[in-house]
């Protein structure tokens, strides 16, 4: 590994500035995540007051992280070729106005505009801050000091929203999504004093694939909103037959642009490591468990009538087994295959699906539910590691970037997939019926599909015949256990 510094970079042991720098970074993730658990809370009140229905509410968590994950490999390539400074301050200005606009429209359509403009923007807002802090933190202690803070911060962001946008609903749902707002223009002013200059501008040559992502990110919203219509369209509908012919040109059409670009966004070619191609499916099991919060939010408030502060306080646990167990979990990396415990976190999740299952209308939160929640956590714990040490074992030096643009990308389409998938399902056991009890019955019946994923997904990795080390390369492991310690 070279220990060569870039320009400007701070040596080891923080300065003061060296801290302002971080911290103003980590402020950024701090927000995408605790904007994305907060909503999350909030919406049964957003559903109520704006007459949502069930097929339109998930937009509002799909729009946004469909946003991210179709413009992040982008984002990430205009930081270098624009300017990660000048892309994080513009990023940051268009999540403060879309912040203000999603919390003052009265309309859904909107609404879920606004989510999707804001998740294009923390797609260029999370690479270009994650970029400043590895070219401006010296390789060594210092940097690792940094990514570890950073991201411990994106975990206690989620964590904390989970709460914050419990107490901010029981105000008023609309402050759950303006709140962020003030906070992103306050990184933005401390960001532009605080923030290295860094690279500059490569000039008018440069090429981003903005086609690229245009049709990547309109296969996956076509895609999704395929899925969810399908329990009024049907499955075999001329609509949703024409609508999944249409997709499949469309991401024929990407990896056609993909293969002619003079810069892709993806090297195709890297999707031959089949060590990099599990772990992406992994991360798509992973990000299941956001159509499993979907559905035991609206549980808890519609069906048991709890306030959005009592879910937020009741779904608390898994993020504080998350922020507590990670950085341990790092450490037995080096003692077990990186396969076996991706494997156990997917299986934790799929047992606290099952435990899940057998919820009734009144059933108690202590024994019925604050188990799944428990081995929730567990399961981010182990598996969301060893999937991010997998996603990048291998890969040359001068494709790290992708491969983690890749793994976050698979990690926010698998969460809109999956929460399209679950919503399909839910509308179509329900039925016409409205009763708590019909309602019930499609809240479990979608159960099954994070269920399903999780308990595949595991047995699959189980199942692998190569030995851990053809896996992940010693070396690997050993960086990581450095850098975690």
């Amino acid at each position: 590994m070279s220990n060569a510094s870039p320009p400007g970079a701070i040596a080891p042991g923080l300065s003061r500035r060296g801290w302002a720098t971080l911290l103003v970074l980590s402020a950024v993730v701090f927000l995408d995540a605790l904007d994305v658990s907060m909503v999350g809370v909030a919406l049964p009140s957003i559903r109520t007051n704006l007459h949502m229905s069930t097929s339109s509410l998930q937009w509002v968590v799909s729009a946004y992280v469909l946003g991210y994950g179709g413009f992040l490999l982008l984002g990430g390539r205009a930081a270098d070729l624009l300017g990660r400074r000048r892309v994080l301050l513009i990023a940051l200005a268009v999540f403060v106005v879309a912040s203000a606009l999603g919390g003052l429209t009265n309309d859904g359509t909107l609404l879920i505009a606004t989510r999707f403009i804001k998740g294009v923007s923390a797609a260029f807002t999370a690479p270009a801050a994650f970029s400043i802090i590895t070219t401006t933190f010296e390789e060594g202690p210092a940097r690792n000091k940094a990514l570890s803070v950073y991201t411990a911060t994106a975990a206690s962001g989620f964590s904390l929203g989970l709460v914050a946008g419990g107490l901010l609903t029981e105000i008023g749902w609309r402050w759950a999504l303006l709140v962020p707002a003030p906070i992103a223009l306050a990184a933005l002013i401390a960001a532009f004093r605080l923030v290295p200059m860094g690279n500059a501008p490569v000039g008018v040559r440069a090429r981003v694939d903005v086609l690229g992502a245009v049709l990547l990110t309109s296969g996956m919203l076509l895609l999704v909103y395929t899925l969810v219509e399908t329990a009024s369209a049907g499955w075999g509908s001329l609509r949703t037959l024409g609508s999944f012919a249409a997709v499949a040109a469309l991401l024929a059409a990407f990896v056609r642009q993909e293969q002619r670009a003079p810069a892709p966004l993806i090297r195709l070619g890297i999707l031959r490591s089949s060590t990099l191609v599990r772990a992406n499916v992994a991360a798509i099991v992973l990000a299941g468990w956001i159509g499993f919060q979907f559905v035991a939010t609206l549980y808890m408030q519609q069906l048991r009538g709890w306030s959005s502060l009592e879910t937020g306080l009741a779904i608390f646990p898994t993020g504080l087994l998350v922020v507590f167990l990670s950085p341990r979990v790092a450490l037995l990396i080096g003692r077990v295959s990186v396969p076996k415990l991706a494997a156990a976190g997917l299986g934790s999740l799929a047992i606290g699906y099952a435990l899940f299952l057998p919820i009734g209308l009144d059933s108690s939160y202590a024994w019925a539910m604050l188990p799944t929640f428990l081995f929730g956590g567990l399961g981010f714990a182990l598996a969301f590691g060893p999937i991010n040490v997998a996603a990048t074992a291998g890969v040359a030096p001068e494709e790290q970037g992708l491969a983690g643009g890749l793994l976050n990308t698979s990690f926010q389409f698998g969460a809109a997939l999956v929460l399209a998938v679950v919503t399909a399902v839910a509308n179509a056991a329900t039925g016409s019926g409205g009763t708590p009890q019909a309602t019930l019955d499609g809240f479990h019946a979608a159960l099954f599909v994070p269920l399903a994923a999780a308990a595949v997904g595991s047995s699959a990795l189980l199942l692998q015949r190569r030995r851990a080390a053809e896996f992940v390369e010693l070396p690997v492991v050993e960086e990581v256990m450095e850098e975690a310690a």
